[in-house]
């Protein structure tokens, strides 16, 4: 990382950081007694950053290029903003969120539309469909869907914020399309390895978010001239914690019931995809 400059405490760095990421810049922020420094990750975006720190300081409204620009007089509101710079990310929320909501709403009878397979109660007894008749009867979304749900308000909140902010980093440096591929991949990869392990009832967004921290990682480290950031202590972070849920010691403290298989299912996925498009632009570049 190379230091561009420093800001005082009490500047709104907002404009800069949205004009940055619009313009592929990547670079990240920190905070100290003195102030804000912003940190480059590629020096030779260094001048394209300073001539848009110059227009910063000099109050320009125009810092973000027009195909990344808000349209306010059809949104009229900064809610459409996250639509505008990352809409798959968006999307996938909003519709976890909505999910969320309709499952207090509906409770189980929303959840058996949405498991891997079909599930039923019959005789007093839990009644499972087969992999192969599901899909053989049209209902191929249940491939993705286990992604959309979350069973308590904890499990919803930390996967949307991994999924913001990795994702909102894949659309603006890569495009909506490697986000969509990443995800759809991540949860069809994560959903199939859960379900290989015998598991029928498991959800959450947390095997896309592996991938996207898996395809981050390997980007920042690999082609760093690319924009990509994460920081290392997160990514030992994430992937100890991942380790952490695979012990007993965690069943003990009340996290068994977690999604491993769907975990390193996404993550491998995301590496695969990453170190792909890494040797890509190694070899671009």
């Amino acid at each position: 990382m190379y230091k561009v400059v420093e800001l005082p405490r009490d500047t709104d760095t907002r404009a800069l950081r949205q004009a940055l990421w619009a313009h592929r810049i990547g670079h990240r922020f920190t905070e100290d007694e003195q102030g804000y420094s912003l940190w480059l990750v590629d020096p030779d975006q260094l001048e394209e950053s300073l001539r848009l720190l110059e227009r910063w300081r000099r109050g320009d409204d125009d810092l973000v290029p027009h195909k990344a620009t808000v349209k306010r007089r059809l949104a009229g509101s900064s809610l459409a903003v996250p639509f505008t710079l990352a809409p798959v990310t968006a999307w996938l929320i909003v519709l976890s969120l909505l999910v969320f909501a309709l499952m207090a709403v509906f409770g189980d009878l929303l959840v058996v539309t949405m498991t891997i397979v079909p599930v039923a109660v019959v005789g007093g007894s839990l009644s499972l469909g087969t992999l192969g008749d599901t899909l053989a009867s049209g209902q191929v979304w249940r491939l993705f869907t286990p992604a959309l749900l979350h069973f308590g308000w904890m499990h919803l909140i930390f996967n949307m914020l991994w999924l913001w902010y990795f994702g909102r980093q894949i659309e603006t440096l890569k495009g909506s399309r490697t986000m969509l591929f990443l995800a759809v991949t991540s949860g069809l990869g994560g959903n199939l390895a859960q379900y290989a392990t015998g598991t029928v009832l498991f959800g959450g967004m947390s095997g896309v978010d592996f991938a996207l921290l898996g395809y981050v990682w390997l980007m920042a480290y690999r082609a760093p001239q690319s924009g990509f950031f994460v920081p290392q202590m997160l990514v030992v972070f994430m992937l100890g914690w991942m380790v952490f849920t695979m012990t007993d010691m965690a069943e003990s403290v009340g996290f068994g019931n977690v999604a491993n298989e769907a975990h390193l299912g996404g993550l491998l996925v995301g590496l695969v995809v990453g170190w792909y498009h890494a040797s890509r632009a190694r070899r671009s570049r």
